[in-house]
């Protein structure tokens, strides 16, 4: 600000002449405060030079567009008053300051130089500020200044802010985690204990089927034991290719009691996907069921399918197998999303995995009345818990049907049923569920747990409003044994942000800026995980593992690391912690982990393709959806059905995008994409198909009906009979709907998959044919 009194008769008239000066400041490159100084007094020296032109002239010139919500240009003011004359001895001065109640601006700082210190009030916005806030802020400003008193010649990304009991605060008191749990121990081991304590006890539920510990310990020996004499032992890794199942589970215990670890392998997947992961992690064995035989691609692999196969491993003892595999050795390896176009296998070890557990059970405190859902593909390591937590606790997992994880319906009654009283839920699923009729029924859950993605705030209201249970908020990465934060829901919270808490038993949570300074509460930053839970790391990456697991610069231990979660969050006052999203092109969708790039390096390997680029499409209702963007190479002239067909064979289902086909991409003045300038998904849906074919023309009242529902459930009003749901936007959470309101409407039951290979009038057909079977020819 300056005093707009440099004209002589103006100096002692009464009256407001300040005129604010915008400044910017250039701080890139990372110069040293002394440079940054001199940059600093450049600029101003330049705005003074010019401080007669008024700030209206100025928004006039530039035709600025006024926003009443902020002030135009700047939102904040530093103001340093002109030091006073030298007072006469005997006499003091006191400023006495004058509120009126508000700032014009979302904050002002007022310095007043006294010779021997600074001083001068703060004003502020109350909506964007507290008290305690602002009172951090003088705190780092001091400890800036102190810092440059020392060196001036710092880099000013290095220069410290946090106060020293600041930095005690967030590096080590929110992260005094120690606990005193089993170090020595694998995670079958813990089992293995449970069955000797409860042998009689139910332990596996599925259908009509029944295990109790004892049968389900003996049943997992005998695998073990037939798995060592094929050569499973610690770091040999056990293939298991299975619908869920008794099986699945057995499978998954015996790989452990054989001192192997297990890697799952999901029978949806294209055969492409089952083939590099096979090629990249060599297992020695795989189990798979009779029925899935066929559906394997050929390979030089043992293959054994228990269900057929079990006679024969039922002659192997059942005894408990002689101790292999130790608390560091991998328990299990599960490939998740690759920016480079091929999966990555994540190591987890027994140490980690064991701590998770053991940490969830002093949380939540199972007992052998409770019954635990498992639901979670065993792709994905939220299904790890599901699996092992009640068999370390005496409770009894309860496993849902194939394909039963994508059914509402199914899985209220499997719920009611089995008086299942723990279940998961990604934020999406959950969201569905609460839809479903008849949930409030659900007497015996105690309590929903939640991760995968962002727990949306108006998602959780509505599950207080809707479900008489606990609600939890857990966040985790593959990397990192499952879950590494808690925080339990409170139906009473009006935080626009779900926190995701604080750090579990004996892991460490990190928030740092890019040169892995803490950052202040409130301010984003990297979120790294330190502690027992990370993962040894990436199967045959070496050099992504040094990349992304890194020396832990806060721990007195030698060889303690951190891993980079690219996540950016930042700390409340209380010390829990909000995620506020992604800092790389990697994404969450319906709780599925990817990485934008792979889908990319899969378009960019057909020849259809010149350019790709894949974002996430999300619409009004927070729906997201994965949208490529393609412009094709100049000679092509077939369709986008053949690509489709290839994403389909290359990539899961829930990693496929809706196709848009461009003439060229849209960029900005610096050759970037123009995300803005994108269409939507929707606008794609006349691609690639006839106009004759697109028009409605008369429809019977079954067609009607599925496009209403198709409208509502897209948001999208023109639909063509010949339109593919899939190719329109939807995905299995959509789907899902569709089927609901399909069934509540028309009374019929139709399959989600059936919306990804047929269109509007092919589905009504099939309707039909259910409605009225005996005027079918």
């Amino acid at each position: 600000l300056t005093a707009g009194r440099k004209q002589t008769e103006l100096e002692s008239l009464l009256g407001y002449f300040v005129n604010p000066l915008a400044l910017r400041i250039n701080v890139s490159g990372n110069p040293t405060f002394r440079e940054l100084q001199s940059r600093v007094r450049s600029v101003v020296l330049d705005a003074l030079a010019h401080e007669e032109v008024p700030f209206g002239e100025i928004l006039r010139q530039i035709q600025f567009k006024q926003d009443p919500s902020r002030n135009p240009i700047f939102q904040i003011i530093f103001s340093q008053q002109p030091r006073l004359a030298d007072i006469p001895p005997g006499w003091s001065l006191v400023t006495e300051e004058i509120s009126n109640g508000g700032s014009k601006v979302d904050l002002v700082i007022v310095v007043d130089d006294r010779g021997e210190e600074i001083s001068g009030p703060i004003t502020y916005n109350p909506d964007l500020f507290q008290e305690s806030t602002i009172t951090r802020m003088v705190g780092h400003w001091e400890t800036l200044l102190k810092a440059v008193c020392v060196n001036i010649d710092q880099p000013v990304a290095r220069l410290p802010i946090l106060t020293e009991a600041e930095r005690n605060q967030i590096l080590f008191e929110w992260n005094a985690t120690h606990a005193d749990y089993p170090n020595n121990i694998c995670l079958h081991e813990l089992i293995e204990t449970q069955a000797e304590q409860t042998p009689d006890a139910e332990a596996v539920i599925y259908n009509e089927q029944r295990l109790t510990y004892r049968q389900l310990n003996a049943r997992a020996n005998q695998l073990a034991h037939r798995l060592r004499e094929l050569g499973a032992g610690p770091e040999v890794l056990i293939g298991i290719c299975m619908e869920r199942s008794i099986e699945m589970v057995v499978a998954l215990l015996g790989a452990l009691k054989a001192g192997a670890a297990y890697l799952p392998l999901d029978p949806e997947y294209p055969k492409e996907r089952l083939r590099i992961i096979l090629d990249d992690s060599h297992p020695i064995v795989l189990l798979t069921q009779q029925r899935l035989l066929t559906q394997l691609l050929p390979c030089d692999l043992k293959v054994i399918a228990l269900d057929s196969e079990w006679n024969q491993i039922a002659s192997q003892s059942s005894s408990n197998p002689t101790r292999l595999a130790g608390p560091d050795n991998v328990a299990y390896a599960i490939y998740t999303s690759g920016s480079t176009g091929r999966p990555k296998g994540v190591l987890n070890i027994h140490r980690g995995i064991v701590n998770r557990l053991i940490w969830m059970q002093d949380a939540y405190s199972l007992t052998p009345d409770d019954r635990v859902l498992q639901k979670t593909p065993y792709s994905f390591d939220v299904s790890v818990w599901e699996f092992f937590w009640p068999l370390i606790s005496g409770a009894a997992l309860v496993i849902a049907k194939p394909g039963g994880h994508k059914d509402p319906d199914y899985l209220l009654a499997l719920i009611q049923r089995e008086k299942v009283t723990t279940t998961h839920f990604v934020p999406s699923m959950l969201q569905v569920f609460l839809e479903v009729d008849g949930r409030e029924a659900c007497h015996n859950l105690k309590r929903v747990i939640c991760s995968g993605e962002a727990l949306p705030y108006e998602v959780q209201k509505r599950f207080f409003a809707r479900l008489q249970a606990e609600l939890h908020n857990l966040y985790g990465p593959t990397e990192a044994a499952v879950d590494v934060t808690y925080w339990q829901c409170r139906p009473d919270s009006g935080d626009p942000i779900v926190p995701i808490g604080r750090p579990i038993a004996n892991v460490q949570i990190y928030l740092h800026d890019e040169n892995l300074q803490p950052v202040p509460i409130g301010v984003a930053g990297q979120l790294h995980i330190g502690g027992v839970a990370l993962a040894r790391g990436y199967l045959n990456r070496p050099e992504l593992t040094a990349e992304k697991f890194i020396p832990d610069p806060f721990s007195a231990q030698p060889g303690r690391r951190l891993y980079k979660t690219w996540d950016l969050a930042r700390y409340r006052a209380d010390g829990n912690i909000e995620y506020l999203g992604r800092i790389d092109d990697q994404v969450k969708i319906r709780g599925f982990r990817i990485e934008l790039g792979e889908i990319e390096a899969v378009l960019h390997e057909h020849p259809l393709v010149r350019e790709a680029r894949v974002v996430v499409h999300e619409d009004i209702s927070g729906d997201r959806r994965l949208a490529a963007y393609i412009v094709c190479a100049e000679k092509a002239d077939s369709g986008l059905q053949q690509l489709r067909e290839y994403l389909s064979d290359k990539l899961p289902n829930y990693m496929v995008p809706a196709i848009i086909k461009l003439e060229k991409l849209p960029l900005t003045a610096n050759g970037k994409l123009d995300r803005r300038a994108l269409p939507p998904p929707e606008l794609s849906k006349k691609q690639d198909t006839p106009v004759e074919e697109t028009r409605d023309g008369s429809r019977d009242a079954v067609e009607q009906v599925l496009a209403e529902v198709w409208t509502e459930v897209l948001g999208i009003q023109e639909i063509g009979n010949y339109d593919n749901f899939f190719d329109l936007g939807g995905h299995s959470l959509t789907a899902i709907q569709v089927v609901a309101r399909v069934k509540t409407r028309l009374g019929l039951q139709i399959k989600p998959r059936q919306l990804a290979f047929q269109t509007l009038a092919q589905l009504a057909a099939v309707c039909k044919e259910q409605l009225h079977p005996n005027e079918v020819s």
